[in-house]
This record gives C-alpha cells, structure tokens and sequence, in this order.
C-alpha cells in the first residue's frame, strides 16, 4: 500500500493562490499514476489534474491555466499550484496514487485537505 498525507489547504480570498503537497510513501515503486481529486458537499469526488500512466497530464477544463500538476521523479511527492481561485473551487481536495500488483490495480487515498475561498 501506499501512504498519501496531504498538506497546503487553507482560506483565501478570491483571486489568491494555494500550493497543495503530496507526500507519499510504502510501496511507491508500484505507483504509475498520481493525480489530484477534489470534492465539495452535496458532490461527486471530481478529478481536478493528474499524471497518467504515460506521464501526459489530464486536467478538468475548469482548472486548466490557473492550475498547474508537478511531481518529483520517484512518485513520492506530487504538488497542485493553485492560481486564480475561485469560489467554485472550494472543496476537500484528495491525493490519489494508483497501484499496480501483479494481479490487479487499485487506488490509494489520502485524508484530504480542505480549500476555501471566499468572494
């Protein structure tokens, strides 16, 4: 398994900016995607941006050019700049790490880490 502890969350103002960390650890040589997922109440967990298999980034069209997805070589740590917030990104905001054994995949969650932004 993979240990994921989120960090950077916190109460901005409109138009502020947020960096989000990603520490992981275990077994992160199994990782082969990291990615970013935010949720707010009465919602859906949603994909915000993440690193794929093949390293390409996948990133909801709300967020792209205000946000921006980095990682470290060894899949140990994985950062959302956040730029430009907006109300509508306030949400718990979950680190993932997907794990690949030799007989299945799977994904591993942090607790999360609480962003928001008021107007």
């Amino acid at each position: 398994q993979v240990q994921l502890v989120e960090s950077g969350g916190g109460s901005v103002q409109a138009g502020e900016s947020l960096r989000l960390s990603c520490e992981a650890s275990g077994s992160i040589g199994s990782v082969y995607a990291m990615g970013w997922y935010r949720q707010s109440p009465g919602n859906e967990r949603e994909l915000v941006a993440e690193f794929d298999r093949d390293g390409r980034t996948n990133a909801a069209i709300s967020v792209k050019g205000r946000f921006t997805l980095s990682r470290d070589d060894t899949w140990s740590r994985l950062y959302l700049q956040m730029n430009n917030l907006a109300p509508e990104d306030t949400a718990v905001y979950y680190c993932d790490a997907r794990v690949l054994t030799v007989v299945t995949s799977y994904d591993d969650w942090g607790q999360g880490t609480q962003v928001a932004v008021s107007s």
